[in-house]
């Protein structure tokens, strides 16, 4: 049985129930104080966990560098497929059609042989008897016609060149324009084929720079 007490204030207290709630708060200091301690021992141990370095330094997943570079080489290999034509035959197309025309106007060897091949036939066919106006016939304008022959072939020429190029995007990819120096290009051939055909024509028929009159 515990024992009564009067204190100074003249209370009375229970000696026993006094040293239960002592001792109670002693065991919850103790179970706190040792809960405390291992929850610093835990700390102190689960620096690997808590930091997650070796999750967070996974640098073959992160940065996948072959995987990008497999993309990237895709990438540019399909580029360069659907890239299609890139209008050169189209430009040197142009440059040729522009240059027979120009070709056409100016002259050629072909045409410096041809004409000096008629001057020659046409002398041996000839003889000292014959009349003035069968000599100039044989011997310049058979020569004259035949330049006029080959200017009016390397025009025609560069004029149907000139007319494929400018007529090819029609057949070629749809939505992909024409270059435009290759569009003034081709325009240029076309023009200067239709100057020369033209031009061949008139003094292929003695319109042109006719024979002289022997009468």
């Amino acid at each position: 049985m515990g024992t009564k007490t009067v204190d100074e204030t003249g209370v009375k207290t229970d000696e026993r129930k006094t040293d239960e709630a002592t001792e109670a708060a002693a065991s919850t200091e103790a179970a706190e104080a040792t809960e405390a301690s291992e929850a610093a021992e835990k700390a102190g141990t689960d620096t690997p966990d808590d930091t997650g370095t070796p999750d967070d330094t996974d640098t073959p997943d992160d940065t996948d560098t072959p995987e990008d570079a497999d993309v990237t080489g895709k990438t540019d290999g399909t580029d360069g497929t659907e890239a299609g034509p890139t209008g050169v035959g189209q430009g040197a197309g142009a440059v040729v059609s522009a240059g027979l025309g120009i070709v056409s106007l100016t002259g050629s060897w072909v045409g410096t042989v041809a004409s000096a091949r008629e001057s020659l036939m046409g002398q041996l066919q000839t003889s000292s008897s014959s009349d003035v106006g069968t000599l100039i016939e044989k011997g310049y304008g058979n020569a004259w016609q035949a330049t006029a022959m080959w200017g009016g072939i390397f025009a025609l020429v560069a004029l149907i060149v000139g007319v494929v190029v400018l007529a090819r995007p029609a057949f070629g990819a749809p939505g992909r324009p024409q270059a435009p120096w290759i569009k003034s290009v081709a325009w240029a051939g076309v023009a200067l084929g239709v100057i020369g055909l033209l031009l061949a024509v008139l003094k292929y028929t003695d319109v042109l720079l006719g024979l002289p009159a022997t009468g």
